[in-house]
């Protein structure tokens, strides 16, 4: 997702994509009974709450849900809200708010079903209007969320207004464009959660910052926020399945520093933490608390096409084909990241299901080993072309990265030395999470590292960001052919035609070089041998409302 997304450090993110920020290190020791489990009764004794201390990242950039793009953010989203659908340990959606839906033959009109008696966390109903508004809102440009382009399935969206009804306080109507065979997941996502009218428009932009406003309808509701210490949430009583839920209270600890995290961890004052050092991942790969496994993301460099030198393809792929991938999953992600020749990652099928969408569109760039000398020369060829034969008169360029985590730096350090080759001097720079997402999506910088992970599993997930004005194109790429035929997928429903169109729209991101991938996340992440019933998505989402302590 956004920075999403997607960001983690490194392979590593602490965030998603899009990576993280705005942690102090420092763990409060305050409600710290990570290991005990409440509400039972032993020997006439009533055992202390279950308090969850975990660690997911940083500060987050914003929880509301329309306007987060992180994956550090939506998993905290995802414990307070909850849409129509939610997606299981597998991925697969299944009924959450809704209890059901119907879909017309045609496959374009979903009715959506809510449970019987839903309420918002301060005990109000909340009804299938909620839903109407919330969506809105979500595409209204005075909001400007960086996700409403997700919204395009839905009829009504280039005029601003959705085919989204109320047909009464528990049916919900939804008219789509074409068959979208991943709508029920885009109804799990988080922007597609419902949000209480009354309190935005009575807060405003500050109802996401306080316990006291940060009113929701998921699993758990927050009941304190200390800035770069913890996000403390407790459950929701007037949650659906509240009798399903796990931990009596979840602390989310936030820190920015990878190995505050870790000597946490180690110690015990979190049983969760989605970072590591990585000099220790050799040493605790084998251990029964590292978890590794596959995610369907990939980690990138942006370039921002609007700005010299940058604003010329031929630079931009010189200095793609400049870097040695290989070296990078080797020597610093070590954790079997796969070197990436393409945008789209592994993982994902094509219109034929036995067949993945890599291996039908094949790879951009060779980043076998034995290739890099050549596209190595034929950087150099190309900076020659550009007018700047071995670095000579090339600007001074800077390569922007967040501070979380030691895996960006020292991507951004590989990179610098392996841009040498070509005779320039690229200059590095670090900003906390929430600074650089913003300075990324507002366009000033340069050259900056970039990621992103799948928010539902269709390689349009990955296509369609980089449309004109979307928030999500950090690049400030604009290509009306490209628009176009993305306009062509939403609005397809043979899945044959929309896969065609897709390869043709990756074709189109190579043909400019508009990005440079690196490699192909794997998620990493350590877990307490206590912990259990703790699971992660390949979208990135840690999931904790349902975790227990081993007896």
């Amino acid at each position: 997702m956004k920075k999403l997304s997607i960001l983690l450090a490194l392979l590593l993110l602490v965030s998603v994509l899009v990576g993280c920020g705005g942690g102090n290190g420092t763990v409060d020791n305050n409600n710290n009974n990570a290991g005990n489990q409440g509400g039972n009764q032993t020997g006439g004794q009533t055992q202390e709450p279950f308090v969850l201390n975990v660690h997911v990242g940083p500060n987050p950039d914003t929880i509301d849900p329309a306007l987060n793009s992180a994956v550090d953010g939506a998993t905290l989203i995802i414990h307070a809200f909850e849409g129509l659908y939610s997606l299981d340990k597998d991925g697969v959606p299944q009924p959450a708010q809704a209890e059901k839906v119907e879909i017309s033959e045609d496959g374009l009109t979903y009715t959506f079903t809510l449970r019987e008696g839903l309420k918002w966390s301060d005990g109000t109903p909340l009804t299938a209007e909620d839903f109407v508004y919330a969506w809105n809102r979500a595409i209204d440009p005075e909001t400007a969320a960086d996700y409403e382009y997700m919204f395009e399935s839905i009829q009504g969206y280039e005029e601003g207004k959705l085919a989204v009804t109320a047909l009464d306080d528990r049916t919900l109507e939804v008219k789509l464009v074409a068959r979208t065979p991943y709508f029920l997941e885009l109804t799990a996502f988080p922007t597609f959660s419902p949000v209480q009218k009354k309190t935005i428009e009575e807060n405003g932009e500050q109802w996401a910052l306080a316990p006291e406003t940060y009113i929701c309808n998921g699993p758990y509701k927050m009941i304190e926020w200390v800035d770069s210490s913890h996000i403390l949430y407790e459950k929701n009583e007037h949650y659906w399945n509240y009798d399903a839920l796990g931990p009596d209270q979840i602390k989310f600890i936030l820190m920015s520093d990878v190995n505050a995290s870790f000597s946490a961890f180690k110690t015990e004052q979190i049983l969760f933490s989605d970072d590591i050092p990585t000099e220790e991942i050799d040493a605790w790969r084998d251990k029964p608390e590292f978890n590794l496994q596959g995610q369907l993301g990939t980690y990138y460099i942006s370039f921002n096409t609007k700005k010299p030198p940058f604003d010329n393809k031929l630079v931009r792929e010189a200095f793609s084909l400049a870097i040695d991938r290989n070296y990078i999953v080797e020597q610093i992600g070590k954790a079997g990241q796969q070197p990436a020749g393409a945008f789209v990652p592994t993982g994902l099928s094509d219109a034929d299901p036995t067949k993945e969408f890599r291996e039908v569109g094949g790879d951009y760039i060779n980043v076998s080993k034995e290739a890099y000398a050549d596209n190595l020369a034929r950087a150099k060829e190309l900076m020659k072309q550009a007018g700047y034969e071995n670095g000579k008169g090339f600007p001074a360029v800077e390569y922007l990265y967040n501070v979380e985590g030691d895996g960006h730096r020292l991507i951004a350090e590989a990179l610098q030395q392996m841009w040498k080759e070509l005779g320039v001097e690229v200059s590095l720079a670090s900003q906390e999470w929430n600074a650089f997402l913003n300075t990324r999506k507002n366009g000033d910088y340069q050259i900056a590292r970039n990621g992103w992970l799948a928010d539902y599993n269709d390689p349009i997930t990955f296509l369609d960001m980089w449309i004109t004005g979307s928030g999500n194109n950090d690049a400030q790429w604009s290509n009306p052919e490209y628009d176009r035929i993305i306009a062509q997928v939403k609005q397809s429903s043979d899945q044959e035609e929309r896969y065609r169109l897709m390869h043709k729209a990756e074709d189109i991101i190579f043909a400019e070089s508009m990005l440079a991938p690196i490699y192909y996340y794997v998620d990493i992440y350590l877990v307490n041998q206590k912990l259990q019933n703790v699971y992660s998505s390949p979208l990135g989402y840690k999931y904790f409302m349902y975790a227990s302590l081993a007896e």
